[in-house]
């Protein structure tokens, strides 16, 4: 009872009891709980979480060590089954790779510990470099690097956890969620971007653009056998020179505008049009992120150009027949809405209902789309001063002795 003290409502005189450290505590849920939830569906949760409770080791170079949880450690062997809560550990110049019931493969560099994760389809990385592939329509995967996770759905990313607690985290095909444990944090990472965590400034850093290609001379590609997504990531690449050769410029400027920025809406739309119409589904998916990133007043029109200006856009029902290769796939028109929130997150409804509107018929996979928190914005810690208890106990007043009153009376 110490701890707790006496105070009187503004508008009753019931007294009552304030507990700091529970009001702390309930603060602190109110701020994070919205962006949990967020990364609750967003994160992958669809396939069997038996998929990723054992993996085979598929590949040892030098010193290789399996750690159980409660015996010793021994060498690993090619073809040995590693279970949840058994850890890898790899030496100096030394490499593994583990492959899992759905494929999905994890290539680990030297000075590495990594261990399958006590949550559904998670995986934890205790320090060291590591490679990860998750196939497509797998269900996706978790991956636990200290302070920080992601969420991976159909992607192939590469990671380092340094001693320091320093995170790098790099997108090669793909798409991730990344959020920072407990602090209210979450960012999205697009192929050919990395996001660093610092423990000392304990925040995401924003993401920066790397060369794709120059990460493949990395001993977790170039060591090993071809990589199952390899030829995503060579899409992946081609797009970026593609969007550093800038089409979308050439493109603007050819049809009478001095730039970008000052093309008018028809303008830039009808440079746009004239490229998407020749673009495959990823150099497409690719040109919406780099229109809207440069014209985000156009983010809706873009996306809705998108959709319509190559393929005719109708619903899906048991009688109808499609002309063959007439048709937007759902995967397409999931990777055009999603590029276009990612390129500008503040426009996410907006972005989705304009494509709603330009697909009316395609409303059930549009509205699939969940985009990953894309603010980086640090929640701070809510931080009350020391309680004084004087503020929180009503004085007593003497019947013999009335209430002091003001003025002169």
């Amino acid at each position: 009872m110490a701890e707790k003290r006496l105070r009187k409502d503004f508008t009753t005189a019931r007294p009552h009891t304030i507990n700091a450290a529970m009001n702390i505590r309930c603060r602190f849920i109110l701020l994070v709980a919205p962006v949990a939830f967020a990364l609750a569906n967003w994160l992958p949760n669809e396939a069997p979480a038996a998929e990723l409770e054992e993996a085979q080791v598929t590949q040892v170079v030098q010193d290789v060590k399996v750690v159980p949880s409660n015996a010793a450690a021994r060498p690993a062997a090619v073809n040995e089954t590693v279970r949840r809560g058994t850890a890898v550990q790899t030496g100096t110049q030394s490499r593994s790779e583990l492959t899992f019931k759905d494929k999905t493969m994890t290539r680990l560099g030297e000075k590495t510990i990594f261990s399958v994760g006590q949550g559904a389809r998670t995986i934890e990385l205790g320090s060291g470099q590591f490679l990860l592939y998750v196939p497509k329509n797998s269900g996706g995967a978790k991956i636990k690097m200290g302070a920080v996770t992601a969420g991976i759905t159909g992607t192939t990313v590469m990671g380092n956890v340094a001693p320091s607690g320093i995170v790098e985290f790099t997108v090669l095909e793909g798409s991730a969620c990344i959020h920072l444990d407990r602090a209210g944090q979450a960012l999205f990472v697009q192929a050919g971007q990395k996001i660093v965590y610092d423990p000392v400034a304990n925040k995401l850093e924003d993401p920066v653009d790397v060369d794709i290609q120059q990460q493949m001379s990395s001993p977790l590609v170039a060591d090993f056998r071809r990589l199952p997504s390899a030829g995503l990531i060579d899409e992946a690449i081609h797009n970026q020179r593609a969007m550093a050769n800038d089409d979308l410029a050439r493109a603007v400027s050819a049809s009478g505008a001095g730039s970008i920025e000052t093309a008018g809406p028809e303008q830039f739309l009808g440079a746009f049009n004239s490229l998407v119409v020749r673009y495959g589904p990823r150099e497409a998916c690719a040109l919406v992120a780099r229109a809207v990133r440069a014209r985000p007043d156009l983010a809706d029109r873009i996306v809705a150009s998108a959709l319509t200006a190559s393929h005719p856009v109708r619903g899906y029902s048991k009688d109808f027949k499609q002309p063959a290769g007439k048709e937007i796939p759902c995967e397409w028109a999931q990777c055009i809405v999603q590029a276009a929130i990612n390129a500008d997150p503040s426009a996410a409804q907006e972005i989705i209902d304009a494509a709603i509107a330009a697909a009316p018929m395609l409303r059930e996979c549009i509205q699939a789309v969940t985009p990953c928190p894309t603010h980086n914005a640090f929640v701070q810690p809510y931080i009350i001063a020391p309680i004084n208890p004087a503020n929180f106990v009503s004085h007593e007043v003497s019947p013999e002795q009335p209430p002091v009153t003001s003025g002169g009376d």
